[in-house]
């Protein structure tokens, strides 16, 4: 994420402020320039102060306090390029499910600033209908009702379902405990569902499809036989030599999903450390000094690769020094960097790139990765 400010006072703002609390100028996300924007009242719609020669308007959702992005005002549209995306929201009569509505859509307007940024193809199913994107946010039901009523998290033909309860807090860290994951959270379930619609759009029907399997197995052995098998007899005693979680090892699907839903952790993660200008620099012997000064986006996986491990090693010795748990509290093997590799390139495809040239950089870094696990 990058670093916002106010354009009137210079006030170091977050993602979501709606609010300047130095100034006290209205604040709006401004997809076209990628920036929250401090505004002013005018005669014909909001003045963005970031683009002052047009006018804007809230997303409609900004009523119930779920959006803070900005709608051109003379656009047909009521609400804003993420909101678009939705399908169904909870009842928002139900005590509670505002609340956890807001925490929903934190998470998944940046995941959609995410996606904008890599510049991903990315539709509504009003514009289409086939290959579009929606969400649907469900309330599970009330305790008692029958099991087939229960609400399940994920994707089916661009229809991403998150059910409302991750939103709490204490069921979501119930349910970590539960499944014995390192690591739970609403951006890191976002991230993994969008994986599933990409991997219809980027890879199946594709040239890299045989590419695919070399590297995360057949998709095309039994989905539903894979995950009962995980669930009953858990993951490989050496997952963790070939997976970057325990989950990624039920199915190639799954795989995909948890390996493109790391990409962008590091993506995210690369971006907000480049916008505070850190610099890790271990004083050890054998502590190299590492500038994080580029644009991840756009960078090749082995700068990302080369800047990741230092970071992450930097901000787990500093969360252990407050006694709390990792923020990166996971191992990149060298098959998983290939791995994360192939969606680099898939991702640098899908914007334009040149697919001779990545194919030849997947199986460049494959070599190096290899050799640097001989040593």
């Amino acid at each position: 994420m990058k670093l916002f400010e106010c354009q009137h006072c210079g006030q170091p703002l977050y993602f979501e402020n709606v609010r300047c609390e130095s100034c006290g100028h209205m604040l709006g996300y401004l997809p076209s320039k990628e920036t929250i924007t401090a505004l002013e009242d005018g005669k014909r719609g909001l003045r963005a102060l970031a683009e002052p020669r047009r006018r804007y308007r809230y997303c409609a959702n900004v009523q119930p306090g779920v959006c803070n992005w900005l709608v051109a005002v003379d656009s047909p549209e009521q609400f804003c390029s993420a909101c678009r995306h939705n399908h169904l929201i909870p009842d928002l009569s139900v005590p509670n499910n505002l609340i956890n509505w807001r925490k929903m859509e934190l998470a998944k307007h940046r995941l959609i600033y995410t996606i904008l940024k890599l510049k991903l193809p990315l539709t509504t199913k009003q514009e289409d209908p086939e290959g579009g994107l929606a969400f649907d946010f469900l309330a599970p039901p009330p305790e008692g009702a029958p099991a087939a009523e229960s609400v399940m998290t994920g994707h089916e033909n661009g229809l991403i379902t998150i059910n409302l309860a991750e939103a709490d807090d204490a069921e979501r860290e119930r349910l970590r405990h539960q499944m014995g994951e390192p690591y739970r959270t609403l951006l890191g379930h976002f991230r993994h569902e969008i994986a599933h619609y990409y991997w219809d759009r980027l890879v199946r029907d594709q040239p890299s499809i045989d590419e695919f399997r070399q590297l995360f197995g057949d998709e095309r052995q039994d989905y539903g036989a894979a995950l009962q098998n995980y669930y009953a007899n858990g993951p490989a005693p050496d997952w963790a030599d070939r997976f970057v979680t325990a989950y990624a090892s039920s199915h190639p699907w799954e795989d995909f999903a948890e390996t493109w839903a790391h990409y962008f952790h590091m993506v995210d993660t690369l971006e907000t450390a480049s916008a505070f200008g850190l610099r890790v620099r271990p004083k050890v012997a054998r502590g190299a000094a590492t500038a994080i000064d580029f644009d991840p986006h756009t960078a090749t996986m082995e700068r990302i690769i080369e800047s990741w491990l230092p970071l992450t090693f930097a901000v787990n010795s500093i969360n252990r020094s407050m006694g709390i748990p990792d923020l990166y509290p996971f191992v990149l093997a060298p098959p998983v960097i290939v791995k994360l590799s192939f969606i680099h390139a898939r991702i640098l495809a899908a914007r334009g790139g040149n697919r001779g040239m990545l194919s030849g950089m997947v199986a460049g870094l494959r070599r190096a990765v290899g050799s640097a696990g001989r040593r």
